[in-house]
């Protein structure tokens, strides 16, 4: 029998209602179990997800089913008289997709959307192993003219044992996308299988895949997961040096925005006045112009020469062989180099001054304390915090450019031959610096697309994948992580017309800013047991896809809901096995093991404890 052909065995019932790309479907009254069996295998009847077919002859449209109940609770909903013979078993299906079946070349093909709908009474049968597997196929079919192959393979569809699921990494990746999953769902290990699939693939036959992939990494999971394949960057050791694994990462103060900056530096949660904004807006403006040669230094407690004029000296003054007019043009948001110390000196002896003859003194302490006093007590702590040493310290001629800078996460693999990922470790970073350090990245990236051109935008998409994302763009207004916030809902929002995507990897959906969820074309979702997360993901779903939502508690390890722009199909599928050394180290703790054997040492709770206090 060919496929496609109808199936006498697998008819199941029949339409009694069409709405729109919705059927209300009455199960035959023969399906006396929720299955049925042909050619040997069993098929089951009205699982979640499952697709199902209505015959025009050759043409046939195809369903997945979004509900199964009793006729007698939809009158119960209703409030209406339950008759005797109200025993029927109602489906509802949802259509998204045509097809003709072309038997000499025993090809589907195949075209999303319905244009010919099904009419009352028509009946509908389950899909065949070998149905499903050519209609998967069919619907993931990349077109014979392609010059690259766009489609990635990282599973396996649940419907068709034989039908590995690939996506369209060109419509995930631009349209950005998110990986959503309780804790022990499989999430972490759904990212690596999509990370290794594109490691592995070949868009044409002769090429290799260097993908431009920058994961932040919160809990120092994957930085063993891609072997030498990835450059592992360390922000922070919490464990002491002699322990401390990967490169040491290069992101100075200097690249935040005058705005980022300030937050780092004042926060938003604290009673601050715009007298305060302005404060770290000039000094760090006349910073970044002094260390570019356009303005002379602040006086300093050295001796420097202090304004004269008898007021308070702090607006910004062209430097010999310089005009007013390049200091009126000056961007103080660009990435320039400049000098905290500098920055302090403004603060203190210019616009904290006060010209008494040629010495420059501190003004009256109430006003110092109420404008300046705490502003500089926050600079001198973050600068001490051996923690953000790497951030903090102050800028030399000497230290890396701004190309040195980006060549981290973007550098071409003969400069950085294992450098296909870049992997952000900021394991034991505290909050108030993760939130900045993140926006570091994400402003980076996002500048450097923007200051491209066309045609090096086109050579050079880039990934940024954001672990445990409810952290840097939570839907409330945490002042740590208001910096990553405003430059992460920029990415989403204009990131795909510079090839700089997004992928979102969360535990917890309803706690991310509905802003930046919502801009996510292509849903990767494994188990949700929060009815409040499963709520908010069934609102961001297209319309007709949120009843896939309902089977959410009850996926299996590993198996996800897979819907969007880069799915051929929206589909329940398996995350492809990896290998112990393929996996991020996110495992569960073996307390019964762990317990049956001795406790750790003395010696051994001694070099715990050194760690804790050096």
């Amino acid at each position: 029998m060919s496929n496609f052909d109808v199936v006498r065995d697998l008819r199941i019932g029949h339409v009694v209602e069409v709405s729109g790309t919705s059927l209300r479907i009455e199960l035959d009254g023969n399906v006396t179990e929720l299955s049925r069996t042909h050619d040997g295998r069993v098929y089951a009847i009205g699982q979640m997800g499952s697709v199902v077919k209505v015959h025009f002859g050759r043409q046939l449209v195809f369903g997945f089913v979004t509900l199964l109940r009793m006729r007698s609770e939809e009158l119960i909903e209703q409030g209406r008289i339950i008759p005797p013979d109200a025993d029927q078993r109602i489906m509802e299906v949802e259509l998204f997709s045509e097809g003709t079946w072309h038997a000499p070349t025993r090809s589907l093909k195949f075209k999303r959307g319905v244009t010919t709908y099904p009419l009352p009474r028509q009946g509908v049968y389950l899909l065949t192993k070998d149905e499903s597997v050519a209609l998967y196929s069919a619907a993931e079919g990349q077109r014979e003219d392609a010059e690259t192959d766009t489609l990635v393979e990282f599973g396996s569809y649940v419907a068709a044992d034989d039908a590995r699921c690939r996506t369209d990494i060109d419509k995930m990746f631009s349209m950005h996308c998110a990986v959503l999953g309780s804790t022990g769902s499989g999430k972490s290990g759904a990212v690596a299988a999509l990370l290794h699939g594109l490691l592995a693939h070949k868009p044409r036959p002769d090429t290799v895949c260097h993908p431009r992939i920058i994961i932040i990494d919160p809990h120092a999971e994957y930085g063993s997961a891609f072997g030498d394949r990835a450059i592992r960057y360390r922000a922070y050791d919490p464990v002491g040096h002699e322990q401390a694994v990967g490169v040491p990462v290069h992101l100075p103060y200097w690249l935040m925005s005058a705005e980022e900056f300030r937050l780092l530096t004042i926060g938003k949660t604290e009673r601050e006045a715009t007298s305060q904004h302005n404060v770290i807006y000039k000094a760090l403006t006349h910073a970044r112009m002094q260390a570019a040669g356009l303005v002379n230094q602040s006086p300093s407690a050295y001796g420097s020469p202090a304004p004269t004029d008898g007021n308070p000296h702090d607006a910004p003054r062209p430097a010999a062989g310089h005009t007013q007019a390049e200091l009126d043009s000056f961007d103080r948001d660009k990435p320039r180099p400049f000098s905290l110390n500098e920055l302090v000196n403004h603060i203190v002896f210019l616009q904290a001054g006060r010209v008494q003859g040629n010495v420059v003194n501190r003004i009256a302490d109430g006003d110092f304390a109420k404008d300046f006093k705490s502003i500089l007590d926050k600079i001198a702590v973050l600068r001490q915090d051996p923690r953000i040493k790497f951030m903090m310290k102050e800028w030399e001629h000497t230290d890396p450019k701004l190309s040195d800078i980006i060549q981290q996460f973007v550098g071409d693999v003969a400069t950085h031959p294992n450098g296909d990922m870049r992997i952000l470790d900021i394991s034991g970073l505290p909050n108030e610096v993760a939130g900045p350090l993140t926006a570091s990245v994400a402003q980076l990236l996002f500048r450097y697309k923007v200051y491209q051109t066309q045609e090096e935008r086109a050579k050079d998409p880039v990934l940024l994948v954001c672990e445990e994302a409810h952290r840097y763009v939570p839907d409330r207004g945490d002042a740590e992580y208001a910096a990553a916030q405003g430059a992460i809902r920029r990415i989403a929002r204009e990131g795909r017309k510079y090839g700089l995507g997004l992928m979102l990897v969360s535990q917890r959906p309803a706690d991310i800013e509905s802003t930046v969820i919502s801009q996510c074309g292509t849903w990767l979702v494994l188990r949700l047991t929060n009815q409040a997360d499963q709520q908010h993901v069934a609102r961001f779903l297209p319309d007709g896809l949120s009843g896939m939502t309902k089977s959410l508690p009850n996926l299996g390890q590993q198996e996800a809901i897979f819907v969007g722009e880069g799915a051929a199909l929206p589909a329940r599928v398996r995350v492809m096995d990896l290998k112990n050394e393929q996996l991020p180290h996110s495992q569960n703790a073996r307390f019964a093991e762990a317990w049956a054997g001795p406790r750790l040492t003395s010696a051994e709770l001694d070099a715990v404890a050194r760690r804790m206090t050096t």
